[in-house]
């Protein structure tokens, strides 16, 4: 059979540890056999960002800018230990958080539903989406370790010279302070971004912050978003029958967890990156998880939500089994192929991503699965598989669809 041509690149971004073993083990065994791939390549690895100073993630965020899709891996934020392990010039920030400042998007994350995999809310009947910022607070953050006393002040300069000045606090002796900004441009997508995909999906929007505490800056989100609110989009909420609301974040915990899902919430960058991971382990796994970053302008970048599970790679290296679960990673480059199907109106790729997602799930539903899966589902006599067999099976199931 010939393989499914592309006219247009996608941008690969390549990843870390098992995360990246698993990404040339579902390209040499699910796409290139049935598909004349074409990406434009960037190495995400850390050891590649650390010789380039970062600025092959830069490179990979304009190169998604100019071809409107890209695929990432996961890939290694540095903390202390990483910089020892792998002899950092510096403790290079998020990839992905360079990746959504550039890009100015917002990230919609859904968990995959499988029968079998029963989500631990017993009351969850529908998929519940995180829509997550995607710029600044903690990700953009500037930091001073106090050597000891002293007054610590937040200080704004205009343009024209004239200053803001707050006292944060004086210090008696040694701590820490953190800054971190927004921006009302920013705030301003992500609320169109979550309203318009609200409306795309039919669901209601639920938005939350702690503006009861922060009066200031998580006030300024819930303003921008009910302000956003009433002058564009209310009239389309009623006509659609959904509906959007406001709540603090800890009462929306409170009404997530009684809830049966079928919606989308909105969080802020920090929360939303908690409360995703929460969401998806609650539906069964950090691996069921779809992840895509979507900009203002259109441009859609596809990631898995989780990690790049470092413990399976360490097994990896002495040569032991893993059985590390690769459904999201697999959801990633499906996303992503099928967004630039749909973007080029390339048919014949659209169906295949269609075709792959449900082989995917099929074989899972069969009883062939990973041991993340395997110790949470309620299928009877179910096969373990590991981490290069779960993908074979997977290709098998493929060939009989």
């Amino acid at each position: 059979m010939d393989k499914i041509k592309m006219t247009t690149p996608l941008v690969e971004m390549d990843g870390d540890e098992m995360t990246r073993i698993l990404w040339k083990m579902i390209k040499d065994e699910l796409l290139l056999p049935y598909i004349d791939l074409k990406t434009e390549y960037y190495d995400l690895g850390l050891e590649h960002r650390n010789e380039t100073n970062d600025q092959v993630t830069i490179d990979s965020a304009e190169a998604t800018k100019k071809y409107g899709v890209a695929v990432k891996c996961a890939t290694i934020t540095p903390n202390a230990a990483r910089m020892t392990e792998y002899n950092l010039k510096e403790m290079w920030k998020s990839p992905n958080g360079t990746i959504r400042a550039a890009l100015d998007g917002t990230v919609f994350r859904a968990p995959i539903i499988v029968k079998g995999i029963e989500p631990c809310v017993k009351n969850w009947e529908k998929p519940i989406t995180l829509a997550r910022h995607a710029y600044g607070d903690v990700y953009k953050n500037t930091e001073i370790k106090v050597p000891g006393a002293g007054k610590a002040e937040l200080v704004f300069t205009a343009e024209d010279g004239t200053e803001i000045r707050e006292t944060i606090h004086n210090f008696t002796g040694a701590g820490i302070l953190q800054g971190i900004h927004n921006t009302d441009k920013s705030i301003t997508s992500f609320a169109k971004a979550c309203f318009n995909y609200a409306l795309d999906t039919k669901q209601d929007l639920w938005f939350a912050t702690k503006d009861t505490i922060s009066k200031k800056y998580d006030h300024n989100f819930k303003d921008v978003f009910q302000e956003i609110y009433d002058n564009e989009y209310a009239k389309k909420f009623e006509e659609a029958g959904i509906e959007y609301f406001y709540t603090l974040i800890d009462d929306a915990v409170a009404r997530v967890m009684k809830a049966k899902g079928g919606f989308i919430w909105a969080c802020k960058n920090y929360d939303g990156d908690v409360m995703s991971d929460m969401v998806s382990s609650a539906f069964g796994s950090l691996a069921m998880m779809t992840s895509v970053l979507v900009s203002p302008s259109g441009v859609y970048e596809y990631e898995a939500a989780h990690g790049t599970v470092q413990r399976h790679y360490y097994k990896y290296l002495k040569g032991e089994e893993t059985s590390t679960n690769s459904v999201a990673t697999i959801f990633a480059w499906t996303g992503a192929l099928r967004k630039r199907g749909e973007l080029d109106n390339n048919q014949d790729l659209m169906a295949f991503a269609d075709k792959l997602e449900q082989a995917t799930i099929k074989t899972i539903e069969e009883g062939k699965m990973t041991k993340d899966l395997a110790l949470i589902t309620s299928l009877k006599d179910v096969t373990v598989l590991n981490s290069e067999n779960f993908i074979k099976a997977i290709r098998e199931t493929l060939e009989t669809l």
